[in-house]
């Protein structure tokens, strides 16, 4: 059974202009989030800086929304790490903590082999019960989870149950699609490819978008798995613009700086991030107020 279906938030984590954890905000940000009808939170991934998080900052903000959440709709958990040790204790806390399932990138700056990286995913997925979503992004990870690897570990682990595709390769995709079968639940983590990644069988969007247009995002999935393929596709191409301001510089610096001109008061971020460049910010703002985004 797949974790969620349809828009996931990959949630960005507020801070204060400290550059502490904004708890008040990260509420507010997450009851939103609910309202405008998003199917899943996924908190502490690459949006919401988990990097820069010490582990029990990370962990707080784990334990933290499962609490605000309370059921209503999943919480996944961001629990990678380049060090297998440390992935399995951050999936271990956040089971503890009544999170839904785990999203676990590949580790990063080891280039594992796929015997190694075989050997890590299964051995974070034997040490909990929930389901872990396996994350593919090669562009900052170094390594790329071949989809024989994907499909071998989610028929041999019962718990590994699905990947969020970030590589932007349709070809390996459509390949993975077919060896798999069905038994891969596959996420687009690219907010400009979700249409074409519906098309190809998979179960929805770990979505930076969402975190400005929640309604929108689950609309496109929804109206897609509705039959309403041209209103899906017509949804996707109006936010192209958008999208593509939000990833003018490295997420999630972009998203952070639409979110603090929303009025979210999403506050700065964490070196070595630094802000946007003006005239990229001018850019979004504009893409913003011609999505139909009311700034503060």
């Amino acid at each position: 059974m797949s974790v969620f279906e349809g828009a996931g938030v990959a949630l960005i984590t507020p801070m204060k202009e400290n550059r502490e954890v904004n708890y008040e905000k990260l509420e507010e940000i997450l009851e939103e989030q609910i309202a405008g009808g998003t199917d899943a939170i996924i908190a502490c991934g690459t949006t919401g800086e988990a990097s820069t998080l010490t582990h029990e900052e990370h962990l707080d903000v784990i334990r933290y929304a499962c609490k605000v959440v309370a059921g209503r709709i999943p919480v996944i958990a961001g629990t990678g790490s380049n060090c297998t040790k440390t992935a399995v204790y951050l999936s271990e806390e956040a089971e503890k903590a009544g999170a839904d399932g785990v999203l676990v990138v590949s580790p990063y700056y080891n280039k594992a082999t796929q015997k190694g990286l075989y050997a890590h995913f299964k051995a974070v997925a034997d040490a909990i019960k929930i389901p872990v979503v396996l994350y593919n992004i090669p562009g900052r990870t170094g390594v790329n989870i071949k989809p024989q690897t994907i499909v071998d570990l989610c028929r041999d682990v019962e718990n590994i149950v699905g990947v969020k595709e970030a590589g932007g390769d349709f070809s390996a995709i459509a390949h993975l699609m077919s060896l798999a079968e069905g038994c891969v639940d596959v996420y687009s983590g690219n907010d400009d490819q979700i249409v074409p990644l519906l098309s190809l069988g998979g179960k929805g969007v770990i979505s930076v978008l969402s975190n400005i247009a929640p309604r929108q995002v689950h609309d496109i999935c929804a109206s897609y798995f509705a039959g309403n393929v041209k209103e899906s596709l017509r949804l996707q191409l109006e936010a192209i613009p958008l999208i593509t301001e939000l990833f003018r510089e490295v997420n999630p610096i972009p998203v952070k700086a639409a979110m603090n001109l929303l009025g979210k008061e999403a506050g700065p971020l964490r070196m070595p991030l630094s802000q946007m460049e003006p005239q990229n910010q001018e850019l979004l703002k504009k893409a913003m107020e011609e999505y139909g985004l009311k700034l503060a």
